[in-house]
């Protein structure tokens, strides 16, 4: 039994080692972030060129969705297989309400970086203390349906007896696991097409059971692990991601949330 706890170990940190040198393709939000750094204060054309005859914006009137940050926690489930820490939000929240979610939230002044959100996040929402989770690594950033950009964080729990899930009844209803390596696999879902400003994605829809519960996984916490599992494991998903393409709005109304 021992041999066997130290090989779980070994493994978990051989996990941890791929991932910290993961570098992912660089996103659109932080390609954008680094412009209106270089041009704040200047007039800048639609092509990026200062004072050219092109019509003139500002970056500083650009959209700038509000920073997010979730924790996909992995640990390694009793026979080997890696597994992740999912919460079903309270039917009392005014979003999301009784949707399955990753643990996470809005960054805070006071956060470091979306490591410490998405830990401070978990803390708060479901008891888990951030001195258990080994943050390794952080995935491109995805946009939500009201418009917030959110940083997947991955972390590693190595002591899954330590963690005494605690959710807070204002915000988490339940507190479950799944299988990590099933948002790889083309079994149990189904997808949907989806438009938003223009642009065709894909929306998928997970179906899990667990202790005679069931679940549905879908929309951006989906598209998330769907990509932290191919990022864990090394390779692609059985099945088309279609994600949609990151994209500013110049005005914020009804139309431009997801549906």
């Amino acid at each position: 039994m021992e041999s066997s706890s130290k090989s779980n170990i070994q493994r978990l940190i051989v996990i941890a080692q791929h991932l910290r040198d993961y570098k992912g393709p660089p996103s659109t939000y932080d390609q954008m972030e680094q412009k209106i750094r270089e041009t704040s204060g200047k007039v800048t054309s639609l092509v990026g060129f200062q004072e050219s005859a092109s019509p003139r914006v500002r970056y500083a009137k650009t959209f700038r969705p509000k920073k997010a940050a979730v924790l996909v926690c992995l640990f390694e489930g009793d026979n080997g297989e890696l597994r992740v820490i999912l919460t079903k939000r309270a039917s009392r929240l005014s979003t999301h309400s009784g949707e399955v979610s990753l643990p996470g939230g809005k960054a805070e002044e006071g956060d470091e970086d979306d490591g410490e959100t998405a830990t401070r996040e978990a803390k708060e929402e479901i008891g888990l203390d951030p001195s258990l989770v080994h943050v390794v690594t952080v995935i491109e950033p995805f946009l939500s349906k009201y418009l917030l950009r959110v940083v997947p964080v991955i972390g590693i729990l190595h002591n899954r007896k330590a963690f005494k899930p605690t959710p807070n009844p204002g915000e988490v209803e339940e507190v479950f696991d799944a299988p990590l390596e099933m948002f790889l696999k083309d079994e149990k879902r189904r997808v949907e097409e989806k438009e938003w400003m223009g642009e065709k994605y894909l929306m998928h829809y997970f179906n899990y059971e667990q202790k005679n519960k069931k679940y549905l996984i879908w929309g951006i916490t989906a598209a998330i692990l769907v990509r932290a599992a191919s990022v864990v494991y090394q390779k692609p998903p059985a099945f088309e991601e279609g994600n949609p393409k990151f994209k500013f709005p110049k005005d914020v109304n009804r139309d431009t949330f997801m549906s």
